[in-house]
């Protein structure tokens, strides 16, 4: 071969190898966003957009509105400064919150330290010695000495090529799990708000039932005195008088429950507020204070995908294990590497400088696995399974999002029919409960249809704060269902740094010593 072809041969081998490390492409799957749901409402029949109204407390028609966007704050619509400012409380104390966002810092910080290796590496080093050799060996110095001093400063650069894109597609896959945690972060402000509305409506329904119950343990109590003083004048007997005493000790057995359910409810408020027990909000809350959302967002099946915070995260699960079969299939193909090493060496470190000290060297490597016994390859197939694992759990939760909302429809739609009859119940027990009382007042006691009469007019009562709770607890069930409106939010929750040897807590700029 001539000198000219010879020549031509390397330009052209250089020319190409330069052309395949800059046109190197990423292997593996390139990700693929999935479909929406190819469904038009979340019910086999039509709910309409009115629910019907009531004329009790908390019975006000609403309006579903399809489309409409749900506001970032979405519980400012229930009307309670008290609820506001407890919610804005609990933004910034919960631990749970906090602990994500702190989650979600680390993740971003192992994608950066990935992408790091999209350049070489550099490090240096300074090695001084004092060695012997043993006297069969040649000396290794020029001037025999032996023992002698050696000093050694270096800098040694080394470069992986990322031909088949392993580096890209693991910053990929840990982008993608950032992303996981971004919403994870974004599903506990969800939770957190919407836990606390419950917990709030819950609240003020147990004040609720505890003061029907003491309304109707006095009633109870004037009728076991009235029945006392007609046992005294002769008009009425004992057995009359005992059934009222049980029903009045019946009607005071069912506060002890009530009574704890509420402090409970209390100490869960302070807990997702940030605070212990003896902490507890000042707040007293009852459903007077609460109004009743009339006009209710309804987002599309299409929108709710990109809405709900756990089928995004589902998505970058997928996202995420898509990036892995790439990464498995790169682990594959051959590496190539290429490392140097530069510096001085001298006897002595006045000299180590000069340029007769100079030394230096350049290597490549190539790397391809001959013999695994099939690891690789199974680790690729099991990446490919991992990938379709994801897939069917993101059709999972897609298929439970929509179900949530649903439920949240047909709750809100049952539970004005259920406040409408619970209210008719109640009007009806009142009724009844009075002409008994006038029957007993008047000396025609029928103790047995007094008693009945007291424990349907007791039982219709509770229902009816009941259903007003529930109405207003489902009605936040279906912001959070439809995904609480965190893409409208200005800003993302305030970052609070934690001095556990203190435990007091402080904005996260405001952190010492890298903690």
């Amino acid at each position: 071969m001539s000198g000219v072809a010879i020549r031509w041969f390397f330009a052209s081998t250089t020319a190409f190898a330069a052309a395949v490390l800059l046109a190197s492409c990423a292997v593996g799957p390139d990700f693929v966003h999935p479909a929406a749901p190819e469904i038009v409402r979340y019910t086999r029949e039509p709910l309409g957009t009115r629910i019907a109204a009531t004329t009790a407390a908390t019975g006000q028609t609403q309006h579903l509105i399809e489309g409409r966007d749900i506001p970032d704050q979405w519980w400012a619509l229930f009307k309670s400064p008290a609820l506001n400012a407890l919610i804005k409380q609990s933004l910034q104390n919960n631990p749970n919150l906090q602990a994500a966002l702190a989650t979600l810092r680390s993740t971003r910080e192992a994608v950066y330290a990935q992408e790091a290796k999209y350049f070489p590496l550099v490090q240096a080093n300074f090695n001084p010695t004092r060695q012997q050799t043993a006297a069969p060996i040649s000396p290794v110095l020029a001037s025999s000495a032996n023992p002698f001093n050696l000093v050694t400063a270096q800098l040694t650069v080394s470069y992986t090529f990322d031909i088949w894109g392993l580096n890209r597609r693991t910053v990929e896959s840990l982008e993608a799990l950032a992303d996981v945690q971004r919403f994870q972060v974004e599903a506990a402000y969800l939770s957190l708000t919407s836990n606390l509305v419950v917990a709030v409506v819950t609240e003020a329904s147990l004040r609720g039932q505890i003061d029907a119950t003491l309304q109707i343990i006095a009633i109870n109590t004037k009728m076991r005195d009235t029945l006392q003083r007609q046992l005294d004048l002769g008009y009425a007997n004992r057995s009359d008088l005992a059934a009222q005493e049980a029903a009045l000790a019946q009607a005071e057995a069912t506060l002890p429950p009530l009574r704890k359910a509420l402090a409970q409810e209390r100490d869960l408020i302070a807990a997702l507020a940030g605070a212990y027990s003896s902490q507890g909000p000042a707040p007293i809350f009852r459903l007077a204070d609460l109004h009743l959302p009339t006009d209710l967002p309804v987002s599309l099946p299409s929108q709710l995908i990109e809405q709900r915070p756990d089928v995004r995260a589902a998505e970058e699960q997928l996202h995420s294990a898509s990036a892995q079969v790439g990464i498995a299939t790169a682990n594959i193909l051959p590496s190539f590497t290429i490392s140097a090493d530069g510096g001085y060496t001298n006897t002595a470190f006045a000299h180590l400088l000069a340029p007769q000290n100079l030394f230096w060297d350049l290597a490549g490597n190539a790397t391809q696995t001959v013999f695994d016994a099939g690891a690789l390859f199974h680790q690729l197939q099991g990446a490919k399974d991992t990938y379709q694992a994801a897939a069917w759990t993101y059709r999972s939760t897609v298929i439970g999002a929509v179900q949530n909302v649903a439920d949240s429809l047909r709750a809100l739609q049952n539970d004005a029919a259920a406040l409408r009859a619970a209210q008719d119940f109640e009007r009806a027990a009142k009724i009844s409960f009075d002409l008994a009382r006038q029957q007993m007042q008047s000396g025609n006691a029928n103790v047995l249809l007094l008693l009945n009469a007291q424990q349907s007019y007791l039982q219709a009562v509770l229902q009816v704060v009941q259903a007003r709770a529930a109405r207003l607890a489902d009605t936040a069930a279906l912001f959070a269902a439809l995904g609480g409106g965190w893409w409208n939010r200005p800003e993302p929750p305030a970052e609070q740094a934690l001095d556990v040897g203190t435990g007091q807590t402080a904005p996260l700029a405001a952190r010492h010593n890298g903690f």
